[in-house]
């Protein structure tokens, strides 16, 4: 078999990389395809040397733009590859323009689609990331999730549970693998020669470099935390609008607030292993923080990765001054929370996702789930229904007794569970579809 991983952004190559490790080591015949969304050298190319990973075997080179023209552009590309490669499964990963073109294109020329990172929602349209991601679960065939909440989120809206499989995230695999490379690589802590503890910021959204009033906020915040060193490797993109905003050099001649150029991904990893505290307004960064134990203030008022919230390793304070302020003055005054939020437990497995995702794949292809095909028979009438359970039955044995039902969901008492083949079902309230 052949699988095609499309690929546009740092997140991407990041969470990619242990997966195509993974695919090589089984010798499995694989292309890589760049969608270049992330053009600058250091952003994108370099990460295929400092990651240890093979060139890319197409490049689309689409640059920057409007998100349709991004979108039209990648689409295009992919086309044409996939039309020359035939692969028999694209997997794509995130929330990206590269998944969302990839994930089309490879559904309209129907061939199945593998989403890494399925079933995130923050439940906020006005994130192109969401609109992203939920049309790219539209065209998804398998769907490899990194915890049960994100499964449940796909039961809500349809998505058969055979096709969805609960890996852990691949973002912790991509930090045990490329942590070790770091370690032997990156001199990032002598070159900053920072003394005392760290506080790591990255802070790029759109919707807080680009509202006046929310960056005055966070910048506030920072220029009152003064018993930590702030090391911010600042975007491109906020640079030139505190800059543009007045906002700049306030932060620059802040004896506290150490600006620099944007780093390395490994070198960031060994930053954010230094650390004390994570600040961020990023995805990926919230993932890593409860990967490495580092306790994460998120500059967001929702976030597609409530798991790390509900675990405890991560706060959501917005562009709030005084929540900012307050959670920092907490975590350094009392150590028992620390050590809470340090010790939380990952949500998203222990590393082994991307061999899970690679055993689903090629269970799926022994077992001719990969076609896509039209029907050849006349759809059978369906039906939804609620089901109460009093016998001591599992949802297999359920299913095998009942060939006619199908299980959408399954409640226990007022909480939703996924319906893992061995559950207990006595006592629970089922939601089925039934066929007639």
């Amino acid at each position: 078999m052949k699988i095609a991983f499309i690929i546009g952004t740092r997140p991407e190559i990041i969470k990619m990389s242990p997966l195509i490790d993974e695919v090589d080591k089984r010798g499995i015949d694989n292309i890589v395809i760049h969608t270049g969304q992330h053009y600058d050298y250091e952003m994108s190319q370099q990460f295929f040397l400092d990651l240890e990973l093979r060139e890319p075997d197409y490049n689309i080179g689409v640059g920057s733009g409007s998100h349709g023209k991004q979108t039209a552009v990648m689409m295009e590309g992919i086309e044409k590859v996939l039309v020359k490669e035939k692969p028999d499964i694209v997997l794509v990963q995130g929330d990206t323009n590269a998944v969302l073109a990839g994930a089309l294109v490879a559904a309209k020329l129907h061939i199945p689609v593998g989403h890494v990172e399925a079933g995130l929602r923050s439940h906020d349209k006005t994130m192109p990331e969401e609109i992203n991601r939920m049309v790219a679960d539209v065209c998804t065939n398998l769907f490899f999730v990194p915890t049960e909440e994100t499964a449940l989120n796909l039961l809500f809206e349809g998505v058969n549970r055979e096709n969805i499989f609960i890996t852990g995230n691949t973002v912790v695999d991509a930090c045990y693998r490329n942590l070790k490379i770091a370690e032997k690589n990156s001199q990032i802590m002598s070159q900053l020669e920072v003394e005392g503890d760290i506080l790591s910021l990255t802070l790029h959204r759109a919707e807080n470099v680009d509202d006046r009033q929310r960056l005055e906020n966070i910048i506030e915040a920072l220029l009152n935390i003064q018993d930590l060193t702030i090391v911010f490797p600042a975007h491109p993109r906020t640079v030139k609008t505190l800059k543009k905003f007045g906002m700049y050099s306030l932060l620059e001649e802040a004896p506290h607030i150490k600006m620099i150029k944007p780093i390395g991904y490994l070198d960031f990893l060994i930053l954010e292993s230094n650390s004390k505290l994570l600040m961020t307004d990023s995805g990926g960064i919230q993932e890593e923080a409860i990967t490495m134990n580092v306790p994460c203030l998120t500059l967001r008022y929702n976030t597609e990765r409530p798991e790390t919230v509900e675990a405890g390793g991560n706060i959501l304070v917005g562009a709030n001054t005084e929540k900012i302020l307050e959670n920092v003055s907490k975590l350094l005054a009392d150590q028992d929370l620390y050590q809470n939020m340090k010790k939380a437990t990952n949500p998203y497995g222990d590393g082994t996702a991307s061999k899970q995702i690679v055993d689903a794949i090629l269970n799926a292809h022994a077992q001719g789930k990969l076609g896509i095909k039209p029907p050849e028979q006349v759809a059978s009438t369906q039906a939804k229904e609620l089901l109460q359970i009093t016998e001591k039955i599992t949802v297999e044995e359920f299913e095998e007794k009942n060939p006619n039902y199908v299980i959408n969901m399954v409640f226990d008492e007022d909480k939703p569970v996924f319906p893992y083949s061995n559950l207990h079902l006595d006592g629970k309230t089922l939601m089925v579809t039934h066929f007639s």
